[in-house]
Order: C-alpha cells, then structure tokens, then sequence
C-alpha cells in the first residue's frame, strides 16, 4: 500500500523558502542601526553579517553578531595630507551599517583618525550615530582620536567639514537605508532651501543630539554620547 504524505507536507514544504527568505531579510532589515523595517528586497550593499564574540555593532540585534568593516589606511604615496577628504574606495564598508558607501556616493560621508587610518560610511546619519559612540562600533578607537569628519554636500556632491556643514532633519528624502537621514549643506541658507522643497528643519552639526538621532534611529543604544 502506497503512504500518502502528509496533508501538511506539501504546504510545509511549500513554506521553507519563504521563512528563510523571511529569516535572511530579517538579519538583513536589522543590520541598520533603527532596524528598519524594508520592503521586499534589501538595497544594493547590505550589510552582511559573521559571528563575533564583541558586542554587536547592531543596536537590537545579539552580541553574538558583528560587521566587518576594517578600516582604510592612510597611503603616503597619494600625495594627500593624512586629515585631507579621500575618495571612498569600493571595497570599504560601513561599520555602522554594513553597507558599502561607495554604491551611493552623495550620501557617503568619513572620519580620519590619527594614525591615518579612516572608515567609510554609508551616510551623514550613520556618520553622527558613529562618533556617538565610536569605541562600540570599532573597538579600541576613541573619538578623540578622530582629526577629520566630512560629509558630502548634497547640492554640490563634494566633500565638506562635518563639524562646519548645516544638516536637515525630517525631510522627505531618504537615504541609502531608505529611511530618514542628515542631508549635509555648505550653509543654513542652502539647507533652508532644501526644506522649501523637502520639508525638515536645518541644523547646525553641534545641534545633533541624541534626541533627535532617536527620532531618526529609534534603537539607539543608551549609551550614546553627544558628539
């Protein structure tokens, strides 16, 4: 006599793609530091994640997870000045989010330690939530050892100082992580035109506290520090 399977079997089976896709966009949708929520399919450069035994670099995700995100050294022969803006290589990732900034450049933003080495970020909120809390996201860094922190300027796409750059906050525009972020301006002039369009309201680079990054990114971990 010829078993029948199960009358579940089929629809089980049916069903196991879909919660590992489901399990696969999860780690994905959390590798932002507000564990967005994403629509079908994650952006281009999402984090990807490998176990770890330090903290995690993901507010709301387990210790037991981390990004890697090593950082770019500082090269003599380029003829730069060692705190000068570099170009994002297309390797480099973002510690924070896992992503890589290079795939969307007029978000990128940087920050250049001492020793010449930098990391790469996918944005300018990713940037601030970074200098909040610079040991956690790349252990045995201090934020006083950061000497340079630059922004890309969303009018003209150049790098600029993040510390002199105004930035708007709530607007229509969404970054790399398809959620709301810090477009960067040369002046509150520029930003105030960019909220003629896209809503928000314009802040200067010492305004950005971690109340206003909890808005942008609900899971902020408490241990954030203003910048």
């Amino acid at each position: 006599m010829r078993l029948l399977p199960h009358p579940h079997t089929a629809h089980d089976h049916a069903r196991q793609p879909t919660r590992r896709a489901a399990l696969t966009a999860l780690l994905l949708g959390t590798a932002g530091v507000a564990a967005w929520q994403w629509q079908a399919g994650a952006p281009q450069g999402a984090a990807s994640v490998a176990p770890g035994t330090s903290s995690s670099a993901l507010p709301g995700m387990g210790d037991d997870v981390c990004i890697v995100a090593p950082p770019t050294p500082y090269d003599p022969s380029s003829g730069q000045p060692l705190a000068a803006a570099r170009e994002v290589p297309a390797e480099a990732r973002c510690p924070v989010c896992g992503m890589y900034p290079a795939r969307a450049r007029a978000w990128a933003a940087q920050a250049i330690f001492a020793d010449g080495d930098a990391y790469f970020f996918d944005s300018p909120l990713s940037l601030m939530l970074y200098l909040g809390n610079v040991a956690h996201y790349t252990r045995g860094r201090t934020h006083e050892a950061i000497v340079a922190r630059y922004v890309t300027d969303t009018e003209t796409g150049a790098w600029r100082d993040a510390q002199s750059a105004v930035y708007v906050a709530g607007s229509s525009a969404l970054g790399p992580m398809r959620a709301g972020n810090l477009p960067a301006f040369a002046n509150a002039e520029a930003a105030q035109r960019f909220v003629q369009q896209r809503g928000g309201r314009a802040v200067p680079f010492s305004a950005i506290d971690a109340p206003l990054l909890r808005g942008l990114a609900p899971n902020l971990r408490a241990d954030h520090h203003q910048h």
